[in-house]
C-alpha cells in the first residue's frame, strides 16, 4: 500500500514539492555559513518525493544551534515551502483519493519549517532513544 501511495503522491505534488526544496537547498549553499540548511533542504526534498513508510523523529541532544538555524530557515525557506504544501494540500483534497495526499501534507508543514533537531527515519526502523514526531 506504501508504494501506491508514493507513487500517486509522486504525480500529483511530490515531484514539485522536491523541487521547491532542491530550490532553496541551492539557494542556501550559495553562502558558506547556510550550507548546513541546505543540506537540511536536501534530505527534505528526498523525504517529499517518497514519504510514506517514513517517520521524523527528534534528535536528542540538539541544542541552541539548531534552533537558531530553525529561525533562520523558517525566515528564509520555511515559510514559502510551508504555503506551497498548503496550496497543494488544498487541490489534493478536492478528491477523495486525494485527501490522504492532503494529510500526508499538512503532517509534513512542521518539519518543512523547523527541520532543525530531527531526522527522517524509515517507520520501521526507529532507532533506539529517539521520539518519534510523527509518521506519514
Amino acid at each position: 500500500m506504501r508504494a501506491v501511495l508514493n507513487l500517486v503522491w509522486l504525480v500529483f505534488g511530490g515531484l514539485w514539492l522536491a523541487i521547491g526544496y532542491f530550490f532553496f537547498g541551492v539557494l542556501a549553499c550559495l553562502l558558506i555559513v547556510t550550507i548546513p540548511a541546505g543540506v537540511a533542504s536536501f534530505r527534505m526534498a528526498a523525504y517529499a518525493l517518497w514519504p510514506f513508510g517514513k517517520t521524523v523523529v527528534s534528535k536528542p541532544g540538539s541544542g541552541t544551534g539548531a534552533a537558531l538555524l530553525n529561525v533562520l530557515w523558517f525566515i528564509v525557506g520555511g515559510v514559502w515551502l510551508a504555503v506551497g504544501h498548503v496550496t497543494t494540500a488544498a487541490a489534493q483534497a478536492v478528491t477523495i483519493i486525494g485527501i490522504p495526499l492532503a494529510i500526508a501534507n499538512i503532517k509534513m508543514i512542521p518539519v518543512t519549517c523547523f527541520p532543525f533537531g530531527k531526522m527522517i527515519v524509515d517507520s520501521d526502523a526507529i532507532p533506539v532513544g529517539y521520539e518519534a514526531q510523527f509518521s506519514i
